[in-house]
C-alpha cells in the first residue's frame, strides 16, 4: 500500500527541482515541525546513488538518519527510491505552466507507526517545501 500526498508550487519545474535536489537547499526545507531541522544532507542524484539526510531534534534529545538508493531518475519528471528498510518512494514533477508545478509524492509506510500519522508528517515537508520554493 502507498500513502500520496500533493503539494501544488508556485514556481517553474526547473527551479523546483533544483529546491528539491541539492543539499544547500534540502537542509533548509527537510522538516516537519519548527522543533527539528536537517543538519546535513547529500544527494548523488543517479541511478544507484545515495541520498541521505541527518533529521535531529533542535534541544539535541534525538535524531536519525534518512536516506535511501535511487531506482529511477528521470530529470524534471521523476524520481523514485528503495529506503534503507526496503520501503520505496516515488515522486513525480509535473508541469502545470511555466510557474506552476505539481509534485505527487507515495511512500509505502512503516509499521511501527499510524498511517496516518505518517502522511500527516510527510504532507508537512512537502508543505514547507513549497513555502520554502516560494518565498525563493
Amino acid at each position: 500500500m502507498m500513502i500520496e500526498i500533493q503539494a501544488m508550487v508556485h514556481q517553474p519545474i526547473k527551479k523546483v527541482w533544483q529546491y528539491w535536489n541539492e543539499p544547500a537547499h534540502i537542509v533548509k526545507w527537510n522538516t516537519a515541525s519548527e522543533d527539528w531541522h536537517t543538519t546535513k544532507a547529500t544527494n548523488d542524484l543517479r541511478v544507484g546513488g545515495k541520498i541521505l539526510s541527518r533529521m535531529e531534534a533542535k534541544d539535541g534529545s534525538m535524531g536519525f538518519d534518512f536516506g535511501g538508493i535511487y531506482d529511477e531518475v528521470t530529470e524534471y519528471q521523476r524520481i523514485a527510491y528503495t529506503l534503507g528498510d526496503g520501503r520505496k518512494v516515488e515522486i513525480d514533477f509535473i508541469e502545470l505552466s511555466p510557474t506552476e508545478t505539481k509534485i505527487i509524492e507515495k511512500f509505502e509506510p512503516e509499521q511501527q507507526n499510524d498511517p496516518a500519522m505518517q502522511q500527516a508528517g510527510w504532507q508537512a515537508i512537502l508543505d514547507n517545501f513549497k513555502s520554502y520554493a516560494e518565498a525563493l
